[in-house]
């Protein structure tokens, strides 16, 4: 098998962004979901509706969520589409769609040691074909968010997040922040639900594609009502058909940075292990980091 082809834009636009999802080759057709990170209330670093919104109007594509496991702005239905619309996600495409607001359903994790199961919104099955448009910045527990991140917690119900964080011992959203468990095991659990999202769509011959906006590059996480500053400068967009290697060109750029704020970065992807969720999600077939840098300006 070849190297995984990630390609790259420095050029963070509306136009940079529809240039990367077109060279990647795949037509996203049908009903299409928009996953991202609508942003919690207060937060600053989400994904602009004057960025993505050409790109999502072109693929006539409807923003996708799930509600949160954390007490917040975003754990309700009502409460999420106020958030949602005051940042702009609900006047594109098709709208927005919470996928578990009519509940969740069960999908198999395969060769798992931590996750028996993924949950995922019961409104996932509506779709024909997936864009997992993530943007990438540190991340409170998790080191890091890309695509893997928004593959698994992202794509998770409610309940499905909660079951996540705790490693698979329960689905509570109260009780999973009390929970005790190892970093390591959080990280692989994160892996683990990203593979079982990745195989669900295979298996119902779907499609799938993936990019990363690489700006506002702050350590903390659009779930952060406090999210502070970008540290670093902007990087651009990858974009791939597979999420670890588009994961692992992030990683790469953040650490080969000589912006004197990558450090930063650097020391909260390291303290919570965050590169673990590479080399497992490898171990499991979900992807390669060994890929080929496609420069498309």
């Amino acid at each position: 098998m070849g190297k995984s082809k990630v390609y790259f834009t420095k050029n963070i636009s509306p136009e940079g962004l529809i240039k990367i999802y077109e060279s990647l080759g795949v037509v996203l057709d049908g009903n299409v979901a928009v996953k991202v990170s609508t942003g919690e209330k207060g937060s600053k670093g989400y994904l602009k509706a004057d960025l993505i919104k050409p790109l999502v109007d072109l693929l006539n594509g409807t923003i996708v969520e799930c509600n949160t496991a954390y007490p917040g702005k975003r754990n309700t239905v009502q409460e999420h589409l106020e958030v949602a619309k005051e940042h702009g996600f609900t006047d594109m495409g098709n709208g927005i769609d919470i996928l578990d607001e009519d509940g969740e359903f069960k999908i198999p994790v395969n060769n798992g040691k931590h996750l028996k199961y993924d949950l995922l919104g019961l409104n996932f099955d509506k779709y024909d074909s997936y864009l997992n448009l993530a943007h990438g910045k540190g991340h409170a527990m998790g080191g890091f968010g890309a695509n893997l991140k928004n593959q698994s917690i992202g794509f998770a119900s409610r309940n499905g997040k909660a079951y996540i964080h705790s490693c698979g011992h329960t689905e509570s959203p109260e009780e999973c922040w009390i929970d005790k468990h190892e970093q390591i095991d959080f990280i692989e659990s994160m892996g683990e639900a990203a593979k079982a999202v990745s195989d669900y769509i295979e298996s119902k011959g779907k499609k799938i594609v993936y990019i990363t906006v690489m700006n506002a590059l702050s350590v903390d996480c659009d779930c952060d009502k406090d999210q502070g500053d970008p540290v670093m400068g902007d990087l651009g967009i990858v974009g791939s058909l597979d999420q670890v290697a588009n994961d692992q060109a992030f990683i790469d750029m953040v650490y080969a940075s000589n912006d004197p704020g990558a450090k930063e970065l650097q020391e909260r992807i390291d303290t919570r292990l965050g590169r673990h969720i590479l080399e497992y999600s490898e171990s499991l077939g979900l992807g390669s980091t060994d890929y080929e840098l496609i420069k498309i300006d």
